[in-house]
């Protein structure tokens, strides 16, 4: 039986109208078995005696796979990845995320995740309320009744995304014949104003305005259907042999790998310690960690690609579990209390997914570097 990883609900955060982001995040962590524990679908894991020659042959694997593949790029995305929107919300993206040329399905759920963490009732300090984060006097000029119901109610998903993406739209009117991107251009006048982004002839010089621009087209990527192959990781050979050194060591809840946790991790301690090995810090819970980066198809895999879990498939919300994968349709990982570290098989009834992390998608999450 497996306890599941620590588990993120997001309290509250948002901006809108160019107001200063304050975001309050909470974490929903219960001790030991939670009653929905997932089934251990492999009888016994793979001999502990063969595992360092498996995972020396897939380190060197991942390296000759990324110097096969690094000439290609990710190539242009359309849709939404598998999983990457929960089910309640991906037809109401997938709609309104093609308003208009400036904006796509992904990156309108890359902004509502970063806005809210798909949290509906979120609502920041700075009065920043619902779903897409309005301030009620934006929303007043700017709410539409998209279910068409006869009212515009800022908590309700399907008024608050429709208008989400409306609002973007009317942002790319304003700024249409500033020169350079009209993507980026319309993301700094959500951040900066559309008159800053006119009067610098594209995106403004201000630290926050291009660190916003960049982190919602990056996030972007994780929400994305790539067209292409997803462009190999680079650092993921480093980030097996970390976990691979862990092998045997037993399973603690909570666990980061430090002195006082005796050098045990959990399933998402150990996936963070192993990135943090390469430079990449990512969150410290498993949902988070799904948005590191871009999700390649299940027969795209690669060694060091995050592996998933979940109680739902279709709500990325609900993963409980995550591991590394090593080639084969093994991976690494810390299954539950009582358990060591081990190889175990990825293709079980709650595999929603998978992850390639890249330090641009880490840095790009609203929760990373968090506890």
């Amino acid at each position: 039986m497996r306890a599941a990883c620590p588990a993120r609900m997001v309290s509250a955060g948002g901006r809108r109208n160019f107001a200063v982001r304050a975001e309050t995040r909470s974490y929903d962590v219960q001790m030991g078995e939670d009653g929905r524990v997932r089934k251990v679908w492999l009888g016994v894991s793979v001999a502990f005696g063969v595992s360092f020659s498996l995972v020396a042959l897939l380190v060197i694997g991942t390296y000759m796979v990324a110097a096969d593949l690094a000439g290609g790029g990710s190539g242009t995305t359309v849709g939404l990845a598998k999983g990457a929107v929960p089910a309640a919300y991906q037809p109401l993206v997938q709609k309104w995320g093609n308003l208009c040329p400036a904006i796509n399905p992904a990156l309108l759920a890359a902004q509502l995740y970063q806005e809210s963490g798909w949290n509906p009732k979120a609502q920041s300090p700075a009065n920043a309320k619902g779903i897409a984060q309005f301030i009620p006097a934006t929303w007043a000029s700017h709410g539409v009744d998209g279910d068409k119901d006869g009212d515009r109610d800022i908590w309700d998903p399907r008024d608050a995304i429709p208008s989400a993406a409306a609002y973007d739209c009317s942002l790319a009117k304003y700024v249409k014949d500033v020169p350079g991107d009209l993507t980026h251009n319309m993301l700094a006048s959500y951040n900066a104003g559309a008159y800053a982004v006119i009067k610098y002839s594209g995106v403004p010089p201000y630290r926050e305005t291009q660190n916003y621009v960049k982190t919602i087209t990056t996030l972007a990527k994780s929400f994305a259907a790539p067209v292409q192959k997803v462009r190999p990781s680079r650092q993921s050979a480093a980030a097996i042999y970390f976990a691979q050194k862990q092998l045997g060591k037993p399973y603690l809840w909570g666990g980061d790998g430090t002195p006082e946790d005796g050098g045990r991790f959990d399933c998402s301690g150990l996936t963070k310690a192993a990135y943090k090995t390469v430079g990449i810090d990512l969150p410290r819970v498993a949902n988070d960690q799904w948005n590191a980066g871009p999700h390649p198809k299940r027969d795209e895999l690669l060694p060091g690609d995050l592996v998933f879990f979940a109680y739902d498939l279709d709500d990325p919300r609900s993963i409980h579990h995550v591991g590394i994968y090593v080639g084969g349709g093994q991976m690494i990982n810390a299954p539950y209390t009582g358990a060591v570290i081990r190889f175990d098989k990825i293709d079980t009834p709650d595999y929603i997914g998978a992850t390639r992390v890249t330090k641009d998608g880490a840095k790009a999450l609203p929760t990373a570097n968090s506890a």
